[in-house]
């Protein structure tokens, strides 16, 4: 009996879902006001500039103010954490280099049916913030599975390095996928035929 393709290698394979959220429309809170969680608020702001954000800390960085003061979308209270921050949530990110904290925002978080990504602690995290690499509409996400975050930041550096700006390439097939006449499987049958062409085209030099 041969194997299901989903069978083979399954033990070494990563079993994390991508997915792209709508982060402008849903709430963040950020616990922890240091290094990390700076880090973090840049990672979102650069990704999703208008998305509501709240931190929360006993001590908010220098550069966390600055932020906050230059945005109305991005709130701080330098005190603890507490249990109504969480109500107020939906997509928690825990940045503080206390493991007691982590884990109560994380059982909070799990009791309220919080999603929690939590630095420097996979066992507590739902997700992973991965290397992003961002191209106008073109947006990719690498992850290798928490093996090598060297890697993913390696990969990042040479995809954006290597690829060029493909608005307007994108513009032009949505234009086409709007003017497409028939079903859905005709359209994607017709797109399919043009970025293969696309792909396999050889650049002139």
């Amino acid at each position: 009996m041969n194997a299901s393709p989903l069978s083979v290698g399954n033990n070494d394979m990563n079993k994390l879902y991508p997915i792209f959220l709508k982060l402008e429309e849903m709430k963040l809170l950020i616990v922890g006001g240091g290094n990390v969680a700076l880090e973090k608020l840049n990672s979102v702001l650069s990704n999703s500039p208008q998305t509501q954000i709240e931190i929360v800390a006993p001590l908010i960085c220098r550069e966390i103010r600055k932020i906050s003061s230059d945005r109305s979308n991005v709130r701080f209270s330098e005190r603890k954490i507490a249990s109504f921050d969480i109500d107020l949530a939906q997509i928690i990110i825990v940045a503080v280099d206390d493991r007691t904290v982590s884990e109560w925002v994380h059982l909070q978080a799990k009791a309220k049916g919080k999603l929690i990504n939590v630095a420097d602690a996979p066992d507590l995290c739902d997700f992973y913030l991965g290397s992003i690499v961002n191209k106008g509409h073109l947006k990719i996400a690498i992850s290798t599975n928490g093996k090598s975050p060297t890697m993913a930041k390696r990969l990042k550096e040479f995809f954006s390095e290597v690829l060029p700006n493909m608005d307007d390439l994108l513009g032009n097939l949505n234009s086409i996928r709007n003017k497409l006449k028939g079903n859905l499987l005709e359209k994607v049958k017709v797109l399919n035929k043009i970025t293969s062409e696309i792909a396999h085209h050889e650049p002139t030099l």
